[in-house]
């Protein structure tokens, strides 16, 4: 008989409601209902029942990156800086992107950006007056660069922004546990100043060789300017597709890129409405599969560990009565 404790009970461990439970991501479908509730083959409630043991030297300055824009980069920053703060570690999420700013809004801090890293460097404020504290989770703070439609000075760059990292680094509430860097779409001066103060990157990409062709010049890229720990997320995976041979497998993708596998996000619905709520996947009550893969990612991110991809197998075709006659 397997001992629970609170706030675990047998309701909660039921995968459609159950936040921690472990599931493999990796191109099998996600969930098959059980006939009946079999409490025993749970495994991960014992991991689960702890907190994620942070590995390596703190704090770790995280890039989130991809090269192509629109697969993801800014929703992965959201949901495993909220994830990682609900494990209560003290997060700082950057957004670095200057010209099209939206980490505040899938936070829902819209409102409450006052200052941005502008005015901590020309010195119109402190650096915490522009820190952004949210409400639900005090570990967990927002940095923008600049303000919508402003106009950043020509000295702004890699050197700004690891006096900002440093800043943080050294200031009196004590240092993060994680600075996590949203880094813009695109190769440029942007991406370049991004990636500059960061030690550690996490490569978005999807399944289409578009997305594929750009992970794999910002891999480059990336290990050119001394980045030596990418691992990789593969977003929006659609398993009828891969089975149906549309769209390629995360194997395949892994196989392609070279890196290290921190998780695969299946695509999900809940997205837009999350997006458009300013309410981060993670949060949501009863949890979505996007938002157990997100939470899975941050745990592996904070453990500095990674999973395996493994083979789908296709589903055998029903043979009908014709089938004896060729048909």
């Amino acid at each position: 008989m397997l001992s629970l404790k609170p706030p675990f009970s047998p309701h909660s461990l039921s995968p459609s409601n159950n936040p921690f439970f472990s599931f493999k991501p990796l191109l099998k479908p996600y969930f098959s209902p059980p006939q009946k509730p079999h409490f025993t083959s749970i495994k991960s409630l014992l991991q689960y029942n702890r907190k994620p043991e942070l590995a390596g030297t703190t704090p770790r300055v995280v890039v989130i990156t991809s090269g192509k824009g629109g697969v993801g980069k800014t929703t992965t920053t959201a949901n495993i800086g909220i994830s990682l703060a609900r494990h209560g570690f003290s997060v700082v999420a950057i957004d670095a992107d200057v010209g099209l700013r939206n980490l505040d809004l899938l936070l829902g801090l819209e409102n409450r950006v006052n200052y941005t890293a502008l005015e901590v460097l020309n010195g119109d404020c402190r650096l915490d007056q522009a820190l952004v504290r949210d409400k639900r989770w005090s570990h967990f703070e927002l940095l923008c660069i600049s303000k919508p439609r402003s106009k950043l000075p020509l000295g702004f760059g890699g050197k700004a922004l690891i006096w900002l990292v440093d800043a943080l680094k050294h200031r009196n509430e004590g240092s993060p546990d994680f600075i996590i860097i949203d880094c813009p779409a695109g190769i440029d001066a942007g991406f370049i100043t991004a990636i500059t103060p960061a030690n550690e990157a996490i490569l978005v990409t999807t399944p289409d060789i578009t997305a594929l062709r750009d992970a794999d010049r910002v891999t480059g890229l990336l290990e050119c300017d001394g980045i030596k720990d990418i691992k990789m997320i593969v977003n929006r995976v659609r398993t009828d597709m891969i089975q149906g041979e549309d769209m390629m497998s995360v194997l395949d993708v892994q196989e392609m890129l070279g890196l290290a596998l921190l998780g695969v996000i299946p695509d999900d619905t809940e997205v837009i409405r999350s997006t458009n709520r300013g309410y981060p996947l993670v949060l949501n009550k009863p949890p979505t599969l996007a938002g157990l893969a997100f939470e899975q990612a941050a745990w592996r991110l904070v453990e500095q560990d990674s999973m395996t991809a493994v083979m789908v197998e296709e589903e055998p075709k029903k043979r009908g009565f014709f089938s004896f006659f060729g048909g």
